[in-house]
């Protein structure tokens, strides 16, 4: 088991983002989590990576190192590509002095490679186009090897072809490393190329949990409103009558 969350609760200012919800990841599984905006699903990333500590319940990680996707690359404007992918080894304590300087450029041109962006060191981030800087962030992301890598909506802001290159990328990472992977997305594209599972948060509540093939053909009506796009359904939008 890679991640187990069991009955996890969280509020914030007195308002409830999280009742009760409970899910598990297996080894080298992708999760998409999905919902309204406002649901919830940002939140369980931060609770999963300990940026932020439930109120109660209880999450399990398997031992290993966990990897977190900004929405928007978040890489350094004054860094170049190489100091951004090799920040985490060269300035976290347990990888501080563990490489030499030798040893981290072949490891950083190895997870160039993985993502397609080979010879691009020297670059800086406003040099690259948005889908090329999304995928330095995930070099970045996956420079420790992780065991668990979350994606907070890889492919907001990226065009159609960008968005399939990066869930192609999202794919064959979990395949390469065996990661679990946890990822927060709108995009249908996203859940179809890339989930094994979905879970859909509404209310606090977890209100779907399946496949996305059973998401798309059947579900229930929270999905099928989600799926149409429907302004009509279970969910209401706040400030929407």
């Amino acid at each position: 088991m890679s991640i187990e969350v069991k009955n996890l609760t969280k509020t914030f200012k007195d308002k409830k983002v999280l009742d009760d919800v409970s899910f598990k990841v297996e080894d080298g599984e992708i999760l998409a989590v999905v919902g309204l905006s406002g649901a919830g699903k940002s939140t369980i990333l931060k609770l999963i990576c300990g940026l932020t500590k439930p109120d109660s319940g209880e999450i399990i990680v398997s031992s290993g190192d966990i990897a977190m996707v900004f929405q928007y690359s978040a890489l350094f404007d004054s860094l170049n590509v190489y100091e951004n992918i090799a920040f985490a080894l060269k300035e976290r304590k347990e990888f501080k002095h563990k490489y030499t300087e030798e040893q981290i450029k072949e490891i950083v041109a190895q997870k160039l490679k993985l993502v397609g962006l080979e010879g691009i060191e020297e670059k800086m981030p406003h040099e690259l186009s948005g889908g090329m800087q999304k995928r330095v962030s995930f070099a970045r992301a996956i420079v420790t090897d992780p065991r668990t890598i979350l994606y907070d909506e890889p492919t907001a802001g990226l065009d159609p072809v960008s968005s399939t290159i990066i869930e192609d990328y999202i794919v064959s990472l979990r395949n390469e490393l065996n990661s679990s992977s946890v990822i927060v997305t709108h995009q249908l594209s996203t859940i179809q190329r890339c989930a094994d599972k979905v879970i859909m948060l509404y209310n606090t509540k977890i209100v779907y949990a399946g496949t996305p093939q059973d998401m798309l053909v059947g579900g229930n009506e929270y999905t099928k409103q989600f799926i149409e796009a429907c302004k009509e359904g279970p969910m209401k939008v706040a400030g929407i009558q």
